[in-house]
Order: C-alpha cells, then sequence, then structure tokens
C-alpha cells in the first residue's frame, strides 16, 4: 500500500486522513547568497518556505503522492522520530506547492 511507510527495524505505519509524512530536503540547510555569504540553517528568515520529500500520505490526501517534492511553511509542521529518522507531519491544507514528474505543465489557473 503506498500510504505506508515501512522500515525493517520497525512496524509500519499508516497515515491517518489529511496527514502527510515528509523527509525534509539535507540542501535546505546551510546555503550561501549571490553574494557568496554562507547562511547557517540556524539564521532566521522571515517566512522562508521549504521543501520536503512525502514520505507517505493519508487516505484522505488527494494531491499529493509518496515520493513527490512538497513546499510548506516549518511553523506548518510537527517534528516527529521514525525509526531514527527526524520527520516531520503536515496537514494537505498546509502545503503550498507540489512538484513531481507527473504533474502537467500547467499554470492551474483557469480563464
Amino acid at each position: 500500500m503506498p500510504s505506508d511507510v515501512t522500515r525493517s527495524s520497525g512496524l509500519p505505519i499508516k497515515m491517518l486522513h489529511d496527514r502527510i509524512l515528509v523527509a525534509l530536503r539535507r540542501e535546505d540547510g546551510e546555503r550561501r547568497s549571490t553574494g557568496g555569504i554562507l547562511i547557517p540553517a540556524t539564521a532566521q528568515v522571515a517566512k522562508r518556505l521549504v521543501w520536503g520529500e512525502a514520505r507517505g500520505v493519508g487516505s484522505s490526501v488527494r494531491q499529493v503522492k509518496v515520493g513527490d517534492q512538497v513546499l510548506f511553511s516549518p511553523e506548518d509542521q510537527h517534528e516527529v522520530e521514525v525509526h531514527g529518522e527526524e520527520l516531520v507531519i503536515l496537514r494537505e491544507r498546509d502545503v503550498h506547492a507540489v512538484a513531481a514528474e507527473r504533474i502537467e505543465e500547467s499554470t492551474g489557473l483557469y480563464l
């Protein structure tokens, strides 16, 4: 079942309702400005959105599939450790964008 998260060292986990289990990208830590200044991961940036990979989705999630890249605000997350890995849990409504190969080239706007 694609909405289950399974690891060899633990029990399978099924996300419920509209919840999404997300692993943060490693490159969302330290970054460089266009001028070459190193900005540490602990620096406070006003309302910066981050990307992560969906590892599990609940049965009511309609727009996100396991493996999709999702854009969300770090303020909307709940951190959890699952089988030794730090992950976050979001509601589908807290996801601002989805990046995946299956998405058509369309802005989503209707004229």
